[in-house]
């Protein structure tokens, strides 16, 4: 990796700007812990350590840490940082998700059409091939919140991802030829994938997206040699086809009882009901338990679903075998506000009380940090972390958020002033943590909204929504922030506020104690993980909403990898096509994006970076 890859430079390429405290807009504030806290970090053990230098899985790890120990790169040497290749994917849509490294190669997945590119990297990054899956061109249509894709997984000598039109491929990783095709959605149906499969041993997982249109969510298991199916879970419905048992312990009171998933939704409407699987899945190995998050349940028009609307907005923990619910939590009942809890599960151990617990880590869209016991299901804390109004707390002992009657939605009246806005506190972008400092590093939102209730008629593979949503800005002159969020405390040690645009990318840490993220006004930026003093910074070609990695080079080198191709559902207010005039646009997005324009364009390129 000694030269370019490529030498394509756009307009905006030209203006790179490379400095130590460059003006970005963006600063920095920092707080101790509070009296009576005992000073240092919290103790933390990764329960999955990523290994040797490669990237092989979404998150790098299966417990979704997106922690690498490579220390090459620190706070003394990163300002030497600079690009030593691009390459450009051909498709100027979102670029979320990142690329994967393995045995010397760089894999690639762009948004539709899904390519799949491999890049040798013992020769100076060439392409070895190029694999073309041709998904269902209907499926554009369809997607919800751009033709995004969020990643692949390696495995058994394939490359596993999947497609927009309800697929999921895997690619011989030597040879670029197809090995298998299973057909996990329907994109009749509504039903669209946009999330990275996690494959963990002889499996593979996938969720399903489309929660605005009427579908319901589920997972599937998938044999990694052969793509056939081996058990499939639904979010909604009776428990025989949730996969809730007599053995599963749910640990909250108003989590127990039979068919929770049909009982709490009037008739019929969890066939319809959304709980969409579109975000993170993590594993723990000690117990081999599948966890992830679902998402909203449908209609936005919480008057049309009256109930809980279980099992949407809610943490599942899953026997990978089998499928067998173990667990559920659920962490906004009857959700008006379409606050869908697909963010990450980070599993760790850490340090709680004065003992160490098998905890989750979930920054919530919500805006409420939750820590939460993976054995268990107990909500162990439940802190906000952006502003957040529509519950004054989360009420541990009973196991539910304490919600503002002011500002509940219903049909026909338009609710002012709720935050966060349907955006979250935090997107699907990927927090990370660091057992050097026992800190998470959230990349959050503040932005909020108003929401009225309307009527929605469920056509099959159309949009059942039910709300007119408006979003603007929230309160403190800001959209984005890093948090470097103090497990210990529970409670921001420092946080650097993006007062341009929320945060919709991902987030590295580092041994070296590097904090690595982008903005969407295309900044990438690197921070002492300890302080977050802003170390290293550069203006990229577009805005990031995807997520940096690091690896060994074949020289021996750290290099660290991040796309810049703006989009994906606030994001999409930047292609050409899409109007900042009516602030309702792009479900309600427009209102709070409607400078985006003026800071950022489309983009499709990868950036590796290196000393």
């Amino acid at each position: 990796m000694s030269r370019p890859i490529s030498t394509r430079w756009t307009s905006a390429l030209l203006l790179l700007v490379a400095a130590c405290g460059s003006s970005s807009g963006g600063s920095v504030e920092a707080s101790g812990p509070p009296n009576g806290q005992p000073e240092g970090p919290a103790q933390v053990r990764l329960v999955s350590p990523l290994p040797n230098g490669e990237w092989t899985l979404p998150a790098g790890d299966l417990a979704n840490t997106r922690y690498s120990p490579l220390a090459q790169l620190t706070p003394q040497n990163v300002k030497g940082l600079k690009i030593v290749s691009t390459v450009t994917t051909g498709v100027p849509h979102g670029h979320e998700g990142n690329p994967l490294v393995v045995n010397g190669v760089m894999y690639v997945v762009t948004p539709y059409p899904n390519n799949l590119m491999a890049l040798d990297l013992t020769k100076n990054g060439q392409l070895k091939w190029l694999f073309r899956p041709h998904p269902d061109p209907r499926s554009v249509g369809i997607a919800c919140c751009d033709v995004v894709n969020r990643g692949a997984s390696y495995a058994d000598g394939k490359i596993i991802y999947s497609l927009l039109d309800g697929h999921v491929v895997a690619v011989d990783a030597e040879k670029g030829t197809e090995v298998w095709r299973a057909t996990v959605g329907d994109i009749n149906r509504g039903e669209t994938l946009t999330a990275a499969a996690l494959a963990v041993g002889d499996l593979v997982i996938v969720g399903n997206s489309g929660g605005e249109l009427g579908v319901r969510g589920k997972v599937v298991a998938l044999d990694v040699r052969t793509g056939h199916e081996v058990w499939r879970g639904y979010n909604t419905g009776p428990d025989n086809e949730v996969l809730i048992d007599g053995t599963t312990k749910m640990f909250y009171p108003h989590d127990q009882g039979k068919d929770l998933g049909v009982k709490t939704w009037p008739v019929d409407q969890w066939k319809l009901g959304g709980g969409t699987v579109w975000g993170w899945l993590s594993y723990d190995p000690e117990t081999q338990t599948l966890f992830y998050s679902t998402g909203n349940p449908g209609v936005w028009n919480p008057d049309v679903r009256p109930g809980d609307n279980k099992w949407s907005c809610a943490v599942f923990a899953r026997d990978l075998k089998t499928g067998h619910v173990k667990w559920v939590t659920q962490l906004v009942p009857h959700d008006s506000w379409d606050y869908d809890e697909i963010n990450e599960n980070i599993a760790i151990d850490m340090e709680w009380q004065g003992k160490m617990r098998k905890v989750l880590l979930h920054p919530g869209r919500s805006g409420f940090m939750f820590v939460i016991d993976r054995e268990t299901g107990e909500v162990l804390s439940a802190e906000k972390f952006e502003p957040t109004n529509w519950a004054s707390s989360w009420d541990l002992k009973k196991g539910e958020p304490v919600k503002d009657p002011t500002k509940q939605t219903k049909h026909g009246v338009v609710v002012k002033n709720i935050c966060p806005s349907s955006t979250g506190a935090k997107e699907f972008s990927p927090s990370a943590v660091s057992p050097r400092t026992g800190m998470l590093y959230i990349p959050a939102h503040n932005t909020c909204m108003d929401y009225e209730g309307v009527d929605a008629n469920y056509i099959e593979g159309t949009p059942y929504l039910g709300a007119s949503v408006k979003m603007y800005p929230g309160p403190g002159g800001y959209q984005g922030e890093l948090i470097g969020w103090d497990l210990k405390t529970q409670k921001k040690a420092w946080s650097i506020q993006e007062p341009v645009l929320p945060l919709t990318g991902g987030v590295l840490a580092t041994g070296g104690d590097l904090v690595f993220y982008g903005t969407m006004d295309g900044w990438f930026k690197a921070v002492d993980a300890k302080t977050g003093a802003v170390m290293w910074q550069m203006r990229l070609g577009s805005g990031i909403i995807g997520n940096p990695i690091t690896f060994l080079g074949a020289d021996g080198k750290q290099y660290v990898a991040i796309y810049a191709g703006v989009g994906g559902w606030m994001g999409a207010v930047a292609f050409p096509d899409v109007s900042e005039d009516d602030p309702y646009a792009v479900l309600g997005v427009v209102g709070a994006m409607k400078d985006i324009k003026k800071y950022t364009g489309p983009g499709d390129a990868l950036y590796v970076f290196s000393l």
